[in-house]
């Protein structure tokens, strides 16, 4: 019943009242649109929310994410999936952010002067605070009554979030929405959040300090008391603490030597005029028994600027390799902990030497980085003559994951000498028992950790390339003149 119609009652005849009250089971349907606030499961109240994480002051949001799981013994999967969100010390920093209704709402009044996001600051700095995010890419699921949307930015790393829901959303009917239980948990008058504490591990944040976090993030809305109808605190993860703490790592590393003798076993070095090369043969490795698939190196395009490319380089680094034989990073406390290397790899390079006077300090040189199912042996080729035309060189490895089985082969095939082989620097692997090496096999984490997807592997990826950056600033000497041929001081990524 409608608080306004039980005043009413009050105040009105008994008849009216009366009439009212035999009317209540037919007007039930036409009861105030609310957001849904039950912290029962992630889908009935606004998602993200730190009342899914637990206090950690090892890691840098002092929080660490912990969603519980469903019976492991029917739904394996999901407590697999669980196991890896729980690692994090926080939310995506663009969120898939939900926010389910009691009723239908005209999605139409949904905007960002309706629904927003109000940061809180960084943990550590505060910084960033007050700043306001809009949303976007909106959607409505009338199945499960819930508004789904994603912050019309990125958001900081490792920072606190509020969620505003104001009236200015309507519901189907046109009427503003209620605050409905979201008010009752405010005000400290709603048990049943309460009660779903019993039985949650120690160190939850529990409903009561998020009942006193969201009143003291409030203010920060710069919306009425009123007008707000209901709120949710998240804390996003620290997206890039890792690589900054492994970046220091590597910088204060001596790296050995570019190794450019690995042509015919190591017999030969692997430095070629591109005007003495004819061809260059690749057999990938794309079977473990082993099966390759031959094909030629697009050696055309390197004179889409002719004569720009002097030479073509081939050379060998060891870079620390911090994923596991299942590929994965281990997760470490954002605050106290430091990364460790699982192992080492020694990873092939390729460089595209400009034609002309080299500069005193060595030629500038542009990382470049091929797309997903490519190669080293793909998209660099078709810009390298035109970087070398402003004077610079080209230099590309391979995605993890990427460029075939380890076993592959380059040829290169020249008008003066014997053909010179090498290894082709594949990264692929068989990583799902099938006898094949597919494009971008071993990129992915394998089971049980499926859910972090390509992310470890593109890390350990930038991993290699800040170790290939390091390798340029302790001098990279292509010809075996004893000078460094690549400016460290110009390096620059493109990809």
């Amino acid at each position: 019943m409608n608080l306004r119609r039980l005043r009413g009652c009050v105040v009105g005849a008994q008849l009216f009242c009366s009439t009212l009250f035999l009317l209540a089971p037919w007007t039930a349907e036409a009861k105030d649109v609310s957001v849904r606030f039950d912290f029962s499961n992630p889908d009935t109240a606004p998602f993200p929310t730190d009342r899914y994480t637990r206090l950690d002051f090892s890691q840098r949001t002092f929080r660490q994410v912990h969603l519980t799981k469903p019976n492991c013994g029917v739904r394996p999967s999901d407590c697999a999936d669980i196991d890896v969100l729980n690692t994090l010390d926080g939310f995506n920093t663009q969120p898939r952010i939900t926010v389910p209704f009691t009723g239908a709402i005209d999605v139409a009044t949904v905007s960002s002067d309706t629904v927003y996001l109000v940061s809180l600051g960084d943990t550590l700095s505060g910084a960033g605070f007050g700043s306001k995010v809009g949303i976007n890419q909106i959607e409505w699921d009338p199945a499960t009554k819930t508004l789904i949307f994603e912050s019309d930015a990125l958001l900081a790393e490792h920072a606190r979030y509020l969620l505003v829901v104001t009236n200015g959303v309507h519901d189907a009917a046109g009427d503003p929405i209620e605050a409905g239980r979201f008010a009752r948990f405010r005000d400290g008058d709603d048990d049943r959040n309460e009660h779903e504490d019993r039985g949650r591990d120690r160190g939850d944040f529990d409903a009561g300090d998020y009942r006193k976090a969201l009143k003291d993030a409030e203010p920060a809305s710069k919306m009425a008391h009123a007008r707000i109808v209901a709120l949710s605190l998240f804390t996003t993860q620290s997206a890039t603490v890792d690589l900054e703490k492994i970046r220091k790592q590597i910088k204060a590393s001596l790296p050995g030597p570019s190794n450019f003798m690995i042509g015919n076993g190591g017999t030969t070095r692997a430095v070629f005029p591109l005007a003495g090369v004819t061809a260059i043969q690749f057999n990938r490795q794309v079977g473990t028994a082993p099966t390759f698939a031959s094909s030629f190196l697009p050696t055309p395009a390197l004179n889409i600027v002719p004569g720009a490319i002097a030479a073509l380089a081939f050379g060998q680094f060891r870079s620390p390799d911090y994923e596991t034989s299942q590929k994965y990073i281990p997760a470490t406390p954002t605050l106290t902990g430091h990364p460790q290397p699982q192992g080492t790899n020694t990873l092939l390079f390729e460089v595209f030497v400009p034609a002309g006077a080299k500069p005193a300090a060595g030629w500038p040189v542009a990382i470049f980085g091929h797309g997903f199912t490519d190669s080293m042996y793909g998209a660099p080729w078709a810009v390298a003559s035109v970087l070398a035309s402003q004077g610079i060189a080209t230099v590309a490895i391979n995605v993890v994951g990427h460029g075939g089985g380890a076993l592959g082969t380059l040829t290169v095939m020249r008008t003066a000498g014997v053909p010179v082989t090498l290894i082709a620097g594949g990264r692929g692997i068989d990583q799902d028992g099938n006898g094949n090496i597919d494009s971008t096999e071993g990129v992915n984490a394998a089971s049980p950790r499926t859910l972090i997807g390509s992310r470890d592997g593109l890390r350990q990826t930038v991993v290699d390339l800040m170790q290939l950056v390091r390798q340029i600033e302790g001098g990279i000497d292509i010809d075996g003149d004893g000078k460094a041929d690549l400016d460290a001081s110009r390096i620059y990524y493109a990809g």
